[in-house]
């Protein structure tokens, strides 16, 4: 086994998605909104009453990089925000009907990618790929 090759081929990887997603974005009806925006509208989409609180902390930002990137989507017209009845102090994130379109083509871009890598793929490669990448997903939420 080659070490140097497979952190070789993580470090690229991750490097080239995010290259790809800037592009796709670039190249599409949503040119105006970042990557981390981006990433900002996929966790809202993903989480039903989700904070800003709650989307710093999976994101690993500060609760002032996600104000600002909030405060961006919401004049850009992708989110809402709502006070807590019962918390005054408390705010819940949502998509608008543009943030909710611009959230499923991003999902979508991600299974295709994933279903073309899988699909050259035993069903045990693909377990085996599953494990590993479990495996480092881990390792890294343990350094956390």
């Amino acid at each position: 086994m080659d070490y140097n090759q497979i952190n070789s081929y993580l470090v690229d990887i991750f490097n080239r998605v995010l290259v790809v997603e800037e592009n796709s974005l670039r190249q599409s009806q949503f040119k105006d909104v970042s990557l981390k925006e981006m990433h900002t509208i996929d966790i809202i989409g993903i989480n039903k009453d989700v904070t800003p609180s709650d989307i710093a902390k999976e994101l690993l930002l500060t609760l002032g990089t996600v104000t600002t990137s909030l405060n961006k989507l919401e004049a850009k017209g992708y989110i809402t925000r709502t006070r807590s009845l019962t918390d005054r102090r408390v705010v819940y994130i949502s998509l608008t009907s543009k943030g909710r379109l611009l959230y499923r083509l991003h999902r979508q871009f991600h299974k295709n990618m994933v279903l073309k890598v899988l699909g050259d793929m035993s069903e045990s490669e693909a377990l085996a790929l599953q494990k590993g990448l479990a495996s480092l997903h881990q390792f890294l939420e343990d350094l956390m």
